[in-house]
């Protein structure tokens, strides 16, 4: 039976989870690339900023394999606020991919358990299979109170199947054990947990049922609040858009540039160094190539990419320096 014609029931599906900067996009790509290829998997990307970064890194990826789909709703978290509803977005996802898994990565600040909710809902009974649900921790967190006590970190850590420890590489001797006592007061009977470097999980981690039950399995909400996504509007004769966005005690600001704006690639990476503030991604063209960006906690990172449609950055964090617009202007060539 051809892709086409393949009916869609009982698809295996996995919402992935984590807070801000914890590694979920890494964790993801470094699942696709442990596919079968003949396999057909389909991503959907949810983002808190109105600009819509992580679909172009792994779009980078989808081009070496035609069996990747990838669907991005930004805008805040899908379930709630996005211009997109969710269940739009999987509908149009699944008709186009026809896939053999979906997984699923709700934005840091978002609801994963309302996700969840929607997911289980009797509309999806025999469309999905809702199977391992897994939630990215680094477990140096645990020392900072606006994490321990911010109420979506505890909701991924409540409805999480298995707990993924990333960054283990950089703990210190005692986060570890932070972590196993945090889960065993925090998480479910059943959590496993698993320690990982640089989101390298086993694809196995993805298999079987989840334990998450909905109290309302026959509720299906519906949004009308869709509105066109500032991510896909056309680019104005300035060159560029700028977008904001702000909930759960961060704001983040966003800017698209059109194809015909070039960075200068040294200056650009003496900006982004100097960041300080709880997240940025980005995607450049350059005068030295196209460049990903990604800035966390630990750092700054930066690949080089086969191509992209346009320059895109996102800044995440409680405030943020209005002089950045400024500096990154002065960046073009």
């Amino acid at each position: 039976m051809s892709a086409d014609q393949k009916p869609l029931l009982g698809i295996p599906t996995n919402v992935i989870s984590g807070f801000l900067g914890v590694g979920k996009t890494s964790a993801i790509l470094n699942l696709l690339s442990q596919k079968s290829s003949h396999e057909r998997w389909a991503v959907l990307v949810n983002e808190f900023g109105e600009i819509g970064i992580d679909g172009s890194l792994l779009q980078n990826h989808q081009s070496t394999d035609s069996n990747i789909f990838i669907r991005e709703v930004p805008g805040g978290c899908m379930c709630c606020t996005a211009g997109i509803s969710m269940q739009l977005a999987i509908a149009q996802l699944l008709e186009k991919a026809k896939p053999d898994r979906l997984l699923i990565e709700p934005t840091g600040l978002g609801h994963p358990q309302e996700v969840l909710d929607i997911l289980s809902a009797s509309y999806y009974k025999e469309i999905l299979s809702i199977q391992k649900t897994i939630t990215l921790v680094d477990a140096r967190k645990l020392k900072e109170k606006r994490f321990t006590e911010n109420v979506i970190f505890t909701q991924q850590i409540t409805v999480a199947d298995i707990i993924i420890g990333n960054k283990i590489d950089l703990y210190e001797d005692s986060d570890r054990e932070s972590l196993q006592n945090y889960i065993a007061q925090s998480g479910q009977s059943h959590t496993k947990i698993v320690f990982s470097q640089n989101g390298e999980i086993p694809l196995s981690i993805l298999l079987g049922p989840t334990s998450y039950r909905t109290q309302n399995p026959n509720e299906f909400p519906v949004k009308n609040n869709q509105k066109a996504a500032i991510s896909d509007e056309p680019i104005p004769e300035g060159g560029y858009v700028k977008a904001m966005n702000k909930a759960e005690g961060f704001m983040s600001v966003g800017w698209r540039f059109s194809p015909e704006k070039v960075f200068d690639h040294q200056k650009l990476f003496a900006l982004l160094t100097g960041l300080i503030i709880d997240r940025m991604k980005a995607v450049f063209i350059t005068d030295n190539g196209v460049f990903g960006y990604n800035l966390t906690f630990d750092g700054l990172t930066e690949i080089e990419l086969d191509d992209c449609l346009e320059s895109r950055i996102e800044l995440i964090s409680g405030s943020i320096d209005e002089s950045f617009e400024k500096d990154l202007f002065n960046c073009l060539q």
